[in-house]
């Protein structure tokens, strides 16, 4: 178990550069913080799916399922697009809210599934972990379950980052209550997330 564990100097780096991009605004994090001003709980839930992503997302580049992705075009693109549509369709749902929800009834679960959705339907994020993940891992036999370890520590930090941003947007809810604020919200969010459906959809690989 501890040669799976990379040395401290290597782990402090890790775990530097996968804090930085953690707290790189994106669709994750748009997604937990909409979710949160819905309700608290479902903030909640929808961070631990993004998380889950993660973890997904971790596991298909330690089984090479992402190099296979990088690797047949036609299987990245369907990917890709449907990823795009997904989020395209998440800002029609902000913007058609009445209640600045992604839908009509708080359901955590659906959130947390949608956290999951929103996080594993992206293609650069394999392609992100594929090529991110060999850099500390390093080469050998315990390569892969090095790999799944840094995975679950970026996974365990994702958690505790958006859960903290759900609890704040779940706070802060009370100030933006009113039905002006919060429908420039629903149109932000909205927007935001259409904004990044199209992006997908169009950017290269």
């Amino acid at each position: 178990m501890l040669g799976i564990v990379p040395d401290v100097q290597t782990l402090a780096l890790y775990l530097g550069a996968a804090v930085a991009l953690i707290l790189a605004p994106g669709p994750d994090t748009v997604y937990v913080l909409t979710r949160g001003l819905q309700d608290r709980t479902a903030g909640l839930q929808s961070a631990l799916g993004v998380s889950t992503g993660v973890l997904l997302h971790t596991l298909a580049a330690a089984l090479g399922l992402a190099a296979l992705l990088r690797a047949a075009p036609t299987a990245y693109s369907l990917v890709k697009y449907v990823g795009a549509a997904y989020l395209v369709y998440l800002g029609v749902q902000a913007i058609r809210s009445d209640e600045f929800a992604l839908d009509d009834e708080t359901d955590p679960s659906n959130s947390y599934v949608r956290g999951v959705a929103v996080n594993a339907l992206n293609p650069k994020v394999a392609l992100f972990f594929l090529a991110f993940l060999p850099q500390f891992a390093g080469s050998g036999p315990d390569a892969t379950a090095r790999m799944v370890l840094l995975g679950v520590l970026y996974a365990v930090v994702t958690a505790c980052y958006l859960s903290t941003v759900a609890l704040a947007s779940s706070r802060a809810r009370r100030v933006v209550a009113t039905d002006g604020f919060r429908s420039k919200l629903q149109w932000g969010a909205g927007t935001v997330f259409v904004a990044l459906g199209l992006s997908v959809a169009v950017g290269g690989q």
